[in-house]
């Protein structure tokens, strides 16, 4: 079994030459494609034709566009995100690139050049993403097989991390669990066992003990992160005289990143209305044509400090939803959602008309997302920690939207948006406001969903196996 460990361990240490040379791969194959296109096509047509270094230029730009837009959308990450998840991205990068592309050329043309060369381009780029997808994804996977680990758990919270993992079996193979309760030599005899260890809802001097122990005997560790981690994450490195030092500041973001937030916050609510106008209009026609009620719904939430707005947004229940249940979160098959609500939903549209909350000053772009002061009291009476989000305005989007789905659990929307918090940027929220639109072009399966898929898949499973 140290055998075996030791090679993992040496294959681990070419993973990103692996995933580098596989990226450089499809950016050659998809640059090759627009060099192609370019020559045949525009070279030749616009007024003043480049000579050998502006095409050069030119289809540098091309592929440094494809990086970006991979980037953004982690359409490099083979191995990391699922091959849907995956093509979800490298498709909706790849729109991205072509359409800022044909922009491009038809300003260096002077006038709008024909666009059928680039439609053309882009399904022959998605034929290519899809066959290096299959075949790259089959690769990695023979060279890195799912990683054998363990678990150490602390409480039956932990069920439902290694529920998320099981989803994962082309990355993890949960082997085998065991309480935290046991003695310590056993435990880290069974750790030895594996490639990795899963660490999650233990006690802090457990966790450090374990954690110092896989260190020492380069063991791959995956820990569920407390409140307390993610603050710490967004320290500060200082030193007094020869002294390490982590600095937390827990005051949220300061006053230079509040003024670049909220320049970045008018400038894009001002030009997102001007742009989005047509939708929100055929929005709310189709809100009143549904059942003739009230086309906009407001509704008292908390924004940052806990100071309460009444954030707007396009009605997509019954009128008076609320005397049926009282305040409560919808579900997706809640019987108070219009059929108009659904797609609403479903597609975030629901939401355009808080670009006005955003102009206001009452939100952001990106930020957590406005909860209900109802809600926010129930949520702290087993959260105390909740309040911590509001260190800053509340967001029209935000990080825990991207990354999670529909029912996530509120613990975990609490972690995701401090580690937003602790790790602000404007570089991050460019980041988030791409991803979410792919949120909304390619909407996610709730974690419901997901598990009662590989319910049913290992039911099948178990179908075929006694037919055999």
């Amino acid at each position: 079994m140290s055998a075996v460990i030791f090679i993992m361990s040496k294959k681990d240490g070419y993973k990103r030459l692996v995933t580098f040379f596989s990226a450089l791969l499809l950016m050659g194959i998809l640059t090759g494609i627009f060099a192609a296109v370019w020559y045949r096509n525009y070279s030749a047509a616009i007024a003043l034709p480049f000579y050998r270094r502006g095409n050069w230029v030119l289809i540098g730009i091309y592929c440094l566009l494809i990086w970006l837009f991979f980037k953004v959308y982690g359409g490099f990450k083979l191995g990391y995100l699922k091959k849907t998840d995956m093509l979800y991205s490298q498709l909706i990068s790849m729109c991205c690139v072509n359409t800022v592309t044909y922009l491009m050329i038809s300003l260096i043309g002077r006038h709008f050049m024909d666009a059928s060369p680039i439609l053309l381009m882009t399904f022959t780029d998605f034929g290519a993403i899809a066959l290096w997808t299959l075949l790259a994804g089959k690769i990695y996977f023979i060279i890195y097989p799912p990683r054998k680990l363990i678990i150490i758990y602390g409480s039956k919270q932990a069920a439902n991390l290694v529920m998320k993992m099981s989803q994962r079996v082309d990355k993890y193979m949960i082997c085998e669990s065991v309480s935290a309760d046991e003695s310590e030599e056993n435990v880290k005899e069974l750790i030895m066992k594996y490639e990795g260890v899963i660490i999650c809802d233990i006690s802090g001097e457990q966790r450090n003990d374990y954690l110092k122990f896989c260190f020492e005997n380069s063991k791959r560790a995956y820990i569920a992160p407390k409140i307390s981690d993610i603050i710490i994450r967004g320290a500060e490195d200082i030193r007094l005289f020869d002294t390490p030092l982590l600095l937390c500041r827990n005051y949220g973001l300061d006053y230079e990143a509040r003024v670049v937030k909220r320049i970045f916050d008018l400038v894009f609510s001002i030009v997102m209305i001007a742009v989005l106008s047509p939708f929100m209009l055929i929005s709310a026609i189709a809100v009143k044509l549904c059942d003739g009620g009230p086309v906009f719904y407001k509704q008292k939430r908390l924004t940052i400090n806990e100071k309460e707005f009444y954030v707007l947004k396009f009605r997509s229940m019954i009128v008076d939803a609320e005397k049926i249940g009282g305040a409560q979160l919808a579900s997706d098959e809640d019987d108070r959602i219009t059929p108009v609500g659904k797609f609403l939903r479903k597609c975030r549209l629901d939401e355009l008309p808080q670009l006005f909350n955003i102009l206001k000053g009452d939100m952001s772009v990106v930020g957590p997302r406005p909860e209900r002061p109802e809600l926010a009291e129930k949520y702290k009476e087993n959260m105390p920690e909740f309040a911590y989000r509001l260190k800053v305005k509340a967001g029209l989007t935000g990080y825990a939207q991207v990354t999670g789905v529909y029912d996530t659990l509120p613990y975990d929307k609490l972690k995701m948006d401090l580690m937003y918090i602790e790790n602000y940027s404007l570089r991050l929220d460019i980041q988030i406001i791409f991803m979410t639109l792919k949120t909304m072009l390619f909407p996610g399966k709730t974690n419901a969903e997901a598990r009662e898929q590989m319910v049913s898949g290992k039911h099948k499973n178990r179908k075929e196996e006694k037919k055999k």
